[in-house]
């Protein structure tokens, strides 16, 4: 049975979701203290987050920007604010779908169902000692702050991520971006791994990769 949290300030429309929710057979819990929401829903675990956008202490944007840097999800925005700008807000701040109230029962259902379809089985975040990377998506998170490493990226991190601490051979990662060690010019390895420390100076993480002279890499820790 999955489970929902419901952030959402209006008490009726909060008691009509719970209902709803609970004859679709979800299990489903409500946030009614909106101090330090985000944590609040992090320690519940919940399978999908329902989020309002206009709550007493914190705007839901900020409130989805924070779960997403913790990797939670999938969050479905349902609000009152119809404005193209707000939806496109919500979704660039990672949220995984936007309705606008009132919403029709069954289509709501069925957002939700498609969510819950679409995360399940996905791995979680895989933990990098001073930052966490989505192995699906490739977003890297660190604190507060998010970004989306290019496929090489991506890849290269991965591998190194699921190795660490211990090495991984230049012959691997080559295997790994180009499916053969063979006729791969070493320098097109080192622009890749040039690529991913640039990207990951954003977040002061460009020292996490070491060098293994004429080996290959590790990440530190």
């Amino acid at each position: 049975m999955a489970k929902i949290i419901i952030v959402e300030d209006d008490v009726w429309m909060r008691e009509e979701l719970m209902d709803i929710l609970r004859k679709a057979g979800y299990e489903v819990s409500a946030i009614t203290n909106f101090h330090d929401i985000a944590h609040q829903i992090a320690t519940l675990a919940p399978d999908l987050v329902l989020l309002d956008i206009n709550l007493p202490e914190q705007s839901g944007f900020v409130i989805c920007k924070s779960l997403k840097s913790k990797g939670l999800g999938p969050i479905l925005i349902l609000t009152s604010r119809d404005k193209l700008q707000d939806e496109l807000h919500g979704l660039h701040l990672g949220a995984d779908d936007y309705l606008t109230k009132p919403c029709n029962r069954d289509r709501l259902l069925a957002r939700i169902q498609n969510l819950l379809r679409r995360f399940e089985g996905q791995p979680g975040l895989i933990d990098g000692g001073s930052f966490s990377l989505d192995p699906n998506t490739f977003t890297l998170y660190k604190g507060t702050h998010s970004l989306v490493l290019s496929p090489n990226e991506g890849k290269i991190l991965l591998a190194l991520v699921q190795n660490r601490p211990d090495l991984v051979s230049k012959k691997a990662l080559s295997e790994l971006l180009w499916g053969t060690d063979q006729f791969i010019d070493e320098n097109a390895l080192q622009v890749n791994l040039t690529r991913l420390r640039k990207t990951l100076r954003q977040l002061n993480l460009e020292e996490q990769i070491e060098t293994v002279r004429g080996q290959g890499y590790r990440l530190r820790g």
